[in-house]
């Protein structure tokens, strides 16, 4: 067999990425209501439903739409391309690999390419590399990946099936496929893998190719031959689909171009066909830095990794300079309302219309309307919003750069006093200088004032399960944890 773990770790896991995919479907300046009903219709506007035929921006040809998007990065036949994709539905895929239990948000690229071919009336593959996973593609690394155990490989292919599942339609004529490249390697042995596949790869292809090259002429790294046959396994993929699926095209970010192309050259080779690729540039900021990534790390897509409060608050902070070819890159609004932004961002920059509009947008296709809604009315907090219906993870998400302090639960069955509150919480040197705060109208529980200077704190005053939230003046925040 292929290389792969020794034991009833890889028997666990064939067992576990030959079933079938689950896939997950999506299931205070303003009233919740109000703000839903605006979401609704913005989002509606947006495209962002399966239920609802698509417009095309204007007379665009898909292609030139994508071209107008900033989508298009190399194609193999730029001049066919457009026709071809015009004479009839065709059938295209992008891989995902494993790499973590989640995407991130330089997966949205390819995602949203897939879902965008599927709304103009292609059929498209997703493809989770269960078998690639366990080599690790060596494009864009400078040095060799660690492999992933049977069980975190495992764990990692579940993640990524329910989240890609929520960006396709896996009904109608176009229905979207989900496999995992596992399921045909498995079966493979090594001495047939080499007679069948790798005596159509010339070597020379093979070092010719960016990633390789790069690799072999750094005297501190170099390659192992695990990664050096990466791309026979992701070359055969296109043939396997080709055979499978009568896939013709395959699309990724401009990092996977030698891939891509390795692939191509392989089904001609072994049937004879004429494949295409195409790529769309990687999702990089106006300085050359890539985008997703923060202090705290990756923005990832699971709500457990990165809440849809973090991921909306990351959009919203999009500097002006990105802001445009991200609205083109990641969302499905129309060109009128993407040019109405462009201006806007010129004329009245302060209000951030575009940075609000691509936040809402990505937000609810990642999150769903539910993410939307808490992602804004944590938002609304920080400009004295109420804080009411969150629980302590969302709180902590929310202030996770604010002072915070324990106390005893039992305070607040006794009574906490507003006054010793605020001193506790460190929002008051003395008790006598809280008193003043109080008396001044500058004390806040939950974003409620609070003038009484006799005040006394109970369970009932708490924001969430054991949370607290304190506030002097405008914007001096401090938590106060009942344990």
């Amino acid at each position: 067999m292929l290389a792969g773990p020794k034991g009833g770790g890889l028997r666990s896991i064939r067992a576990s990425l030959s079933r079938s995919s689950s896939l997950v479907q999506n299931s205070g300046a303003e009233s919740q209501n109000q703000r839903e009903k605006a979401n609704s219709g913005r989002l509606r506007g947006a495209g962002l439903s399966f239920s609802q035929p698509r417009t095309k921006i204007a007379s665009m040809k898909f292609l030139e739409e994508l071209r107008w998007r900033n989508l298009l990065h190399q194609s193999t036949d730029d001049e066919g391309l457009s026709d071809w994709l015009d004479e009839k539905p065709r059938t295209l895929y992008a891989g995902f690999d494993p790499t973590a239990d989640s995407l991130h948000v330089g997966s949205l690229l390819p995602l949203m390419l897939l879902r965008r071919f599927q709304k103009a009336g292609h059929r498209p593959i997703a493809l989770v590399g269960g078998a690639t996973g366990m080599i690790g593609d060596p494009s864009g690394k400078s040095a060799e990946r660690k492999l992933l155990s049977p069980e975190v490989l495992e764990q990692n292919v579940v993640g990524l099936r329910g989240q890609i599942g929520r960006f396709l339609d896996f009904g109608g004529s176009t229905s979207a496929e989900l496999v995992n490249n596992f399921d045909w390697m498995k079966g493979f042995g090594y001495i047939e893998f080499l007679r069948d596949v790798g005596k159509n790869f010339p070597v020379n292809v093979m070092l010719a190719k960016d990633s390789v090259k790069g690799r072999l002429g750094r005297d501190d790294v170099g390659m192992s031959y695990t990664e050096f046959s990466y791309m026979l396994l992701q070359a055969y993929d296109f043939v396997h689909l080709y055979r499978n699926y009568h896939c013709e095209l395959q699309v990724g970010g401009s990092d996977q171009w030698g891939n891509i192309t390795a692939g191509i050259d392989l089904g001609r080779r072994m049937e004879s066909t004429q494949l295409r690729g195409m790529t769309c540039p990687l999702l990089t900021k106006s300085d050359g830095s890539k985008m997703g990534k923060t202090e705290q790390g990756a923005i990832w897509l699971d709500a457990d990794r990165t809440s849809p409060y973090q991921f909306y608050q990351y959009w919203l902070n999009t500097e002006d300079a990105d802001a445009g070819n991200c609205l083109r890159m990641l969302t499905e609004l129309e060109q009128p309302e993407i040019v109405e932004l462009d201006a806007a961002r010129e004329s009245a920059p302060e209000k951030r219309a575009s940075q609000r509009r691509l936040a809402e947008s990505l937000t609810q296709l990642v999150h769903g309307a539910e993410g939307l809604a808490t992602a804004q009315q944590a938002t609304d907090i920080f400009f004295g919003a109420e804080i009411a219906n969150l629980n302590d993870q969302q709180l902590n998400q929310i202030f996770a750069d604010v002072q915070s302090h324990e106390l005893p639960r039992s305070q607040l069955r006794e009574g906490l006093p507003l006054i010793d509150a605020l001193h506790a919480a460190k929002l008051a040197k003395s008790k006598s200088e809280a008193r003043r705060t109080i008396l001044q109208g500058g004390a806040y529980v939950n974003n409620r004032r609070f003038p009484d200077v006799a005040a006394q704190l109970t369970e009932s005053d708490l924001a969430s399960e054991s949370v607290m939230v304190l506030r002097s003046g405008r914007k001096k925040y401090a938590l106060l944890r009942f344990v």
